[in-house]
C-alpha cells in the first residue's frame, strides 16, 4: 500500500463529528480533511452545517468552500483533491484527520475504488423522476430489482435517488452497479487507515438532529437559501441538498413554513438512518457512543489508540 495512512472520523448527521475533530486535531498536531459532499461549496455554509473559522480553534479545514453552487463536484474529484491535501499535509509533518458522513467519498480514500466510466444525463434523471411521480417509486425499484437485485436488497424502495443512480449505471454501461462495487471490493485496501464512528441512541440523535434544525433556521438558513437563488443558477446536486430543497419550495409557495420545517427534519433523520445502515456495513470500525463520554475523553481515546498508525512511518 503506497497510500499514506489516514484517520477517519465518521458518523450520523448531527453526532457530533466536527466538535470531535477539531479536538482530536490539537491533541495530534492534525488538520482536518472535510469529507462531506455538499461543504464542497461555496456560499452554502448554515445548510451544510459548516465549522465557523471563528469556531475552528486554528485548525486548517480543507476541502471547504472549493467550488461554486453552480458546478457539480463528483467522488472521482473529491479523490483526486483528497489525496492531494493528504500528501501536502504530510509534506508539513502534520496528520490528517478525514471528517464526514459521506459514504463512497470515505471509501474512496480507503479502497481502491473502480470509478463508473458512463456520462451523466440530468435529462435522463429527470425522465426517472418524472416517472416515479407518475408510477410510484416503488415502480422503479422493481425495475432495478429486475436487472440487479443485489442492489435492489441493499436499497429501500422509496430511496429514489440511488434507485435512479443504480438504474443510470446500468443504463449508460450495460452492466449493474453492483458489478462495478464488487470489483473494487476484490481490489481491496489502498492504505492503512482507522476510522471511528460516532453514534448515539436514536432518540438522542433525532433530538439533536431536530434542535440543529431550528438553531440553523434561527441562524439564516432561509435567508442564505434565497442568496443562492438571487445569485446562482444552482447545479442539480446543490439544488438538491437536504434542507435547501425544502426551503426552495418554501420560498416558492409550495408549502408553508411549518411544513418546511417539519419536512427538513424528516429528510435529515433519513438521511442519517442512511448513514448509519452504510457504517454498520463496513469492516474495520470502531463505534464510540457521544452520550457516554466527553468530546475531549472522546479525542483523547482517538488520540491514544491513533499512535500506532504513525509508527512506523
Amino acid at each position: 500500500m503506497d497510500y499514506q495512512p489516514v484517520l477517519i472520523i465518521v458518523g450520523p448527521t448531527a453526532v457530533g463529528k466536527s466538535a470531535v475533530g477539531i479536538e482530536l486535531a490539537k491533541l495530534i498536531d492534525g488538520e482536518i480533511i472535510s469529507g462531506d459532499s455538499m461543504q464542497v461549496y461555496k456560499d452554502m455554509d448554515i445548510g451544510t452545517a459548516k465549522v465557523p473559522v471563528e469556531q475552528r480553534q486554528g485548525i486548517p479545514h480543507h476541502l471547504l468552500d472549493i467550488i461554486s453552487p453552480e458546478e457539480e463536484f463528483s467522488v472521482a474529484l473529491f479523490e483526486t483533491l483528497a489525496e492531494a491535501k493528504i500528501k501536502d499535509i504530510y509534506a508539513r509533518n502534520k496528520k490528517p484527520i478525514i471528517v464526514g458522513g459521506t459514504g463512497l467519498y470515505i471509501k474512496a480514500l480507503t479502497h481502491t475504488y473502480d470509478f463508473t466510466p458512463f456520462a451523466v444525463d440530468w435529462q435522463w434523471r429527470k425522465s426517472k423522476e418524472k416517472e416515479a411521480t407518475l408510477r410510484g417509486t416503488e415502480a422503479l425499484w422493481q425495475e432495478l430489482a429486475a436487472i440487479d437485485p443485489v442492489t435492489a436488497n441493499k436499497l429501500h424502495p422509496n430511496d429514489l435517488k440511488r434507485i435512479i443512480r443504480a438504474l443510470e449505471v446500468y443504463h449508460f454501461t450495460g452492466k449493474p452497479i453492483s458489478y462495478y462495487q464488487e470489483k473494487s471490493r476484490q481490489k481491496g485496501l489502498k492504505r492503512k487507515y482507522l476510522m471511528y464512528a460516532l453514534t448515539a441512541s436514536r432518540e438522542k440523535l433525532y433530538e439533536r438532529i431536530n434542535l440543529r434544525v431550528e438553531q440553523m433556521l434561527a441562524s439564516g438558513w432561509i435567508e442564505e437559501a434565497q442568496h443562492l437563488l438571487d445569485k446562482y443558477n444552482l447545479s442539480n446536486t446543490a439544488s438538491q441538498a437536504i434542507g435547501y430543497k425544502q426551503i426552495f419550495s418554501y420560498l416558492r409557495g409550495e408549502i408553508t413554513y411549518l411544513q418546511m420545517v417539519e419536512d427538513i427534519k424528516t429528510a435529515t433523520r433519513r438521511y442519517a438512518k442512511r448513514q448509519l445502515t452504510w457504517l454498520r456495513q463496513e469492516e474495520n470500525i470502531n463505534w464510540l457512543d457521544v452520550t457516554e463520554q466527553s468530546i475531549h475523553d472522546i479525542s483523547k481515546k482517538i488520540a491514544q489508540e491513533a499512535a500506532g498508525l504513525w509508527a512506523k512511518m
